[in-house]
This record gives structure tokens, sequence and C-alpha cells, in this order.
């Protein structure tokens, strides 16, 4: 004989049921909601183990240089490479910042008459020395030898190391390593040419040396 459910007993047995599951859930809920609220205040009341860096503004500092023969008296922050106070602030960007690690040559200039990779030196440290850019080249509109042979040799391409790689030539020049191209080579090997036009710059030295030594 089938269980007849639709009896008093049946129906308080259902009854009990429904009512017990509904309870659980609501129980659920609520155990849930109090689980929430205790991490988020034991959150707030946590403090942070890693406080926050501090840096403090960096000092400005005055430097006073000659750049191209003329004075310039600038303040600038201590951490200002001789690059960027030359693009920066001077507006000569004869200079250009290739790789800013000092790899590629782009960036050369003089100081004191010795070549160096102005994206890595500190601006502060040419305070009373002489600096020569490429701006600062010529005589004029009369072009330097080294200038006028890059032009005679096409010793150029799409032009953005050219000014590093003049300044180079030049000091590669004055510092003597300009009598064999296996020597000039080795000597202008820290300025990179993208474009490959090294055949050319060779020559270029080659042609200003002699002129260069004359004059």
């Amino acid at each position: 004989m089938a269980a007849d459910f639709t009896d008093d007993e049946g129906k308080k047995r259902d009854g009990a049921l429904k009512l017990s599951r509904r309870d659980a859930l609501k129980s659920g809920a609520l155990v849930a909601a109090a689980l929430t609220h205790a991490q988020s205040g034991m959150a707030q009341n946590v403090t942070p183990r890693v406080t926050p860096l501090q840096v403090r503004p960096a000092q400005a500092l005055v430097v006073h240089t000659t750049v191209n023969r003329e004075a310039v008296e600038v303040e600038i922050d201590v951490r200002t490479s001789l690059l960027d106070l030359l693009r920066e602030r001077l507006a000569l960007t004869g200079a250009k910042k290739g790789c800013d690690h000092g790899q590629c040559g782009a960036c050369t200039v003089h100081v004191d008459g010795r070549r160096v990779a102005s994206c890595l030196t500190l601006a502060a440290k040419v305070e009373g020395r002489q600096i020569l850019t490429i701006e600062g080249l010529s005589d004029g509109n009369n072009l330097h030898p080294m200038q006028q042979a890059f032009i005679d040799h096409d010793a150029l391409q799409c032009g953005y190391c050219t000014p590093g790689q003049i300044m180079a030539a030049v000091a590669c020049v004055d510092e003597g390593n300009a009598g064999t191209p296996e020597r000039i080579r080795e000597y202008m090997s820290g300025n990179i040419c993208r474009c490959g036009a090294y055949v050319g710059i060779v020559a270029a030295i080659e042609d200003a040396a002699s002129k260069m030594r004359r004059g």
C-alpha cells in the first residue's frame, strides 16, 4: 500500500522539513555576515609592516661654467645630467639622447678638451669647466674641417648620431689616434652608427686629420 502523505502527520513532517531548510539558509547567511564583519574589523586594526618610501625633494645647485665660449650660470637639480642641462635648459640640442647609458656615443661633447658621454656626466661636475658642443665647433659660418669632411665623404645618413660622431672624431685626432684606419676604428668604436656609414666616417677622419694638423 502506497504511503499517504496527505494525513496530518505527513503535513507536520513536510512542514518541519521546509522550516528547517529555511532556518538553515538564514543561519548560514547570518554566520557569513558575522565572519565578514569580523575580518573587516581585524584588517582595520592591522598595522602595515612596510611604510611608504619617503622621497625628499632634490637639492638645488647653481653651476657656473662656460659653454661654447660663453659664460653660463644656471640653477639645476643636483641629479641633472650634463646632457639634460644642454638640451633642456640651454636649448643646445645637437648632442642626442640615444641610449642614455653611455654606450652609443650620440651625446658626446668635450669638457676641458676631452670627450665625454654627457648622459653619464653630472652637470654639477662641470663647475668652472669649459664645455664644447657641436654648436660651438664651427667658426661662425666657416665649418670645422671635420664637419666639412663628413659632408665631403658622405659620412652620414639619418644624421642622428652625426654630432656625437664629429665631436668624437675631433677628439680622436687631437688625441693622436688618427694615424691609421685601424687606429681610427678602434678609438671611434664607442660611437655607433645604426645606418652603417662607417666607411665614410673613417675616410672623413683621415681627410680632416691632415687639415687639422696643418692648421
